[in-house]
């Protein structure tokens, strides 16, 4: 099949999780997401790890060029051959040039980055309805997927509580976040004809059947 070299671009609580995940099965291509990375490497230790590890200590933001350094690694490895979806990065327009030199050396380019915009009021309703069970940290949602007693999870029984990122005002706050460092990107990467924007909702279809039906306007198919 024709290589796809991927950019998952969207706010938190868009469901670009869901979209990347369903796209990566489509094409049998590699999800890399970049909260993944960090927490593998400084389980492991490694070197990178270690590095990260030092900044977050200090209360100080992982430079880019260590983030990047993560991610190019990752791309290295022979599963990512075939192409990736990157999930979490680029997150700034620094970091998209960063991504681009790097892969320049590497001997790739992203081919297609995909947008979900969602309005925000709904991004709200979806991050600040999420229910987590403290016991064996299920998820559930108030109003997409309600526990059948309320408070109580279904898997073991334990207590639902929201998590203190996901309430209103927290949102809030990342969204604007998201707004001023990540949103510049959408336009910086239309400039270059590379934005392919999703629908917000998922069909009837589902998003494996979204995500199959777009690659085949793409003309990308499995051998």
């Amino acid at each position: 099949m024709k290589k796809a070299n991927l950019i998952m671009l969207g706010a938190p609580g868009s469901g670009k999780g869901t979209r990347a995940s369903a796209i990566c099965e489509v094409l049998g291509i590699i999800q890399v997401s970049t909260g993944d990375l960090f927490r593998s490497n400084l389980k492991a230790g490694t070197p990178l790890g270690k590095e990260a590890e030092s900044y977050m200590n200090k209360g100080e933001l992982v430079p880019d060029g260590v983030t990047a350094a993560m991610v190019k690694e990752r791309l290295l490895q022979p599963d990512a051959k075939g192409g990736f979806v990157l999930d979490g990065f680029p997150r700034t327009v620094g970091q998209a040039k960063l991504l681009e030199e790097m892969l320049a050396q590497m001997g790739e380019r992203i081919c297609a980055v995909l947008y979900l915009d969602v309005p925000e009021s709904e991004l709200v309703k979806r991050i600040s309805g999420r229910l987590v069970c403290r016991g064996c940290q299920a998820s559930f949602h108030k109003d997409y997927n309600p526990p059948k007693v309320a408070g109580v999870c279904d898997k073991c029984g334990g207590e639902l509580y929201t998590r203190d990122d996901d309430k209103p005002e927290t949102v809030k706050n990342r969204l604007k976040v998201f707004e001023q460092n990540t949103l510049p990107l959408v336009d910086y990467y239309r400039q270059k004809g590379l934005i392919v924007e999703l629908p917000p909702e998922l069909s009837p279809k589902g998003a494996l059947g979204d995500m199959r039906e777009l690659c085949s306007k793409w003309g990308l198919v499995r051998e």
